[in-house]
């Protein structure tokens, strides 16, 4: 359900539920948890990229598995949702999006460092038209990352916007044609893992908390 691939020191993985959208249950959560686990212990890999077989990047939750009871089972004790989304790292992640990525699906690309996305792309949190609350870090990720008008519109109507609109807003890093996003993904890997990976990653921890703490704070980190 989830592929680990290591390639010039950078980890590619990849969830592979392409017949179901790339939802979220059980499987696919501890599988990310552990690909997760495995890139952070590994000295030798120093970045990380998160992609979806198919097209779609993720459907965000597995609806079949809170019906059967399986609610639970979509969130892992170290890693929240998908076993990522609450996840303390050290190592950057890019999402490498090349197609729909919504709700838990988008609340993972916005708890990913960078985003890379091709123009068949799009990006939302529809919970409130399902009467449900994203409830993956979306709802505060999304205001820091395109401001609080913008995300207020697109969290109050659930309604997607474009990989397009996403890389005019600054959600997306940058844009390429359909097919495109997991090379472009990988060149990106490459310019940071061409870096000395102990100064990439303090530079990485204090920037991460840029906006969610004072400056009081962050001095003590740099």
């Amino acid at each position: 359900m989830v592929d680990y691939v290591v390639s010039n020191r950078v980890a590619i993985i990849t969830i592979g539920r392409p017949e179901s959208r790339n939802a979220v249950d059980g499987v696919v959560a501890t599988g990310i948890e552990h690909a997760v686990d495995r890139l952070e212990a590994d000295p030798e890999c120093w970045a990380g990229i998160l992609a979806g077989e198919g097209p779609v990047f993720c459907a965000g939750a597995d609806l079949r598995a809170i019906a059967s009871g399986q609610a639970a089972s979509l969130r892992t004790a170290k890693g929240g949702f998908a076993g990522f989304v609450g996840r303390e790292r050290t190592k950057p992640f890019i999402a490498a999006v090349d197609g729909p990525a919504l709700a838990g699906g988008f609340e993972i690309v916005l708890a990913c460092d960078l985003v890379v996305a091709s123009r068949r792309a799009s990006f939302g949190l529809p919970e409130v038209k399902r009467s449900l609350v994203a409830s993956g870090g979306g709802l505060f990720r999304l205001p820091r990352t395109v401001g609080p008008k913008v995300a207020m519109e697109l969290i109050l109507t659930g309604d997607p916007i474009t990989a397009e609109l996403a890389y005019e807003l600054g959600l997306v890093n940058i844009l390429v044609d359909p097919g495109e996003a997991l090379g472009a993904a990988e060149a990106l890997a490459a310019r940071i893992v061409a870096n000395a990976p102990q100064a990439v990653w303090a530079s990485r921890s204090v920037a991460a908390r840029a906006m969610s703490e004072d400056d009081a704070t962050l001095w003590h980190y740099t």
